[in-house]
């Protein structure tokens, strides 16, 4: 009797670790409940009591895998499917806006005689009736970024307007190349993490919402449409340039700033907050998906609380994020 009691349970042993490792692979065998079998085949215990105890540890390290397997399976269905479900919308509303963004007014407001980012365009309202049907559908549903809880995510509390005051003994100049400067080195940063998503494929066109598109000023001064990867790259590099230019940001002392600087500097200023928009449009479901919409959020209120003090940015630019600055203010943050 012994004899088969033994056998039926070699043979259930043997069926449960086969179905065991076709879940699992060989490195499952450091589970707890294994590493009692070496102890077990070392003691004086009756054969049929050792076997009764490897089998039991083979059931138990089948049931906890098992139960952990099950468990791995049921969370994949948690928060990434919901952040799945909002960067489809995120994207969907996007490319809904690039293809209603069509008979355009230009704007210029270039500064120098070589290529840059120096065009705005809006709807002029002459679509036809289905076109403007689109685009109302479109711009009634709210952007992921003025969604809760995320519009009101932040690293910090409080107002920006403590860090953005001029220094005592500090030159005011000095002051705003420095702060500019760095906000130009986090924003390249910030752009880095989600530059393998910003395609001719997903931005065709350099938008910030429905009906707002950016042109680049080529060397003709005629206003052409980049993918807005190229325009960043473009507006990235000639930012770049202007600050390694020492004629327009000396680097000597008693060297002074020339006339035009302030003008150039809110070239730049306004560049940048180009690229926040088409990110907070087009790319912000991202920076949620990394956890990492309180770093920018708290990134872009200190840009816009700094733009404001030193008057930088016309309020027309600021359209495109207007709801969020509007909420920052609320929030006492800018």
């Amino acid at each position: 009797m012994w004899v088969r009691i033994t056998r039926d349970l070699l043979v259930l042993s043997s069926s449960l670790f086969s179905t065991s490792s076709f879940f699992f692979s060989l490195s499952s065998l450091t589970h707890p409940s294994l590493q009692i079998i070496p102890c077990l085949l070392s003691t004086r215990l009756h054969p049929s009591q050792r076997v009764l105890h490897i089998s039991a540890s083979f059931f138990f390290f089948f049931c906890s895998y098992v139960m952990s397997f099950f468990n791995t399976f049921s969370r994949g269905f948690g928060r990434s499917s919901k952040k799945n479900k909002n960067a489809e919308s995120s994207n969907a509303s996007a490319s809904s806006n690039t293809n209603n963004s069509s008979s355009n007014l230009s704007l210029s407001n270039s500064d120098d005689h070589h290529s840059q980012p120096a065009s705005q365009t809006y709807s002029n309202g002459n679509n036809n009736n289905n076109n403007n049907n689109n685009n109302s559908s479109a711009s009634s549903q709210k952007p992921l970024f003025l969604c809760q809880p995320f519009v009101r995510t932040s690293l910090v509390r409080g107002s920006f307007q403590t860090i953005v005051q001029v220094p005592k003994y500090v030159d005011q100049n000095e002051w705003l190349v420095l702060n500019v400067f760095e906000f130009y080195q986090y924003l390249n940063l910030f752009y880095g993490v989600i530059a393998e998503f910003v395609t001719p494929q997903t931005c065709p066109t350099m938008n910030a919402g429905p009906g707002i598109d950016y042109l680049w000023i080529d060397s003709n001064k005629q206003p052409v449409r980049l993918p807005a990867n190229t325009y960043i790259d473009y507006v990235l590099t000639w930012i770049s340039n202007k600050f390694d230019d020492p004629t327009l940001f000396p680097t000597k002392q008693n060297v002074p700033f020339p006339s035009h600087f302030m003008g150039v500097l809110k070239n730049i200023y306004r560049q940048m907050f180009r690229i926040f928009a088409h990110i907070y449009h087009n790319h912000f479901d991202k920076f949620v998906h990394l956890s990492m919409e309180a770093h920018w959020n708290s990134f872009f209120a200190h840009f816009i609380s700094f733009g404001k003090d030193f008057d930088l940015l016309e309020r027309k630019e600021m359209e495109p994020l207007m709801p969020l600055i509007e909420y920052f203010e609320s929030q006492g943050k800018i």
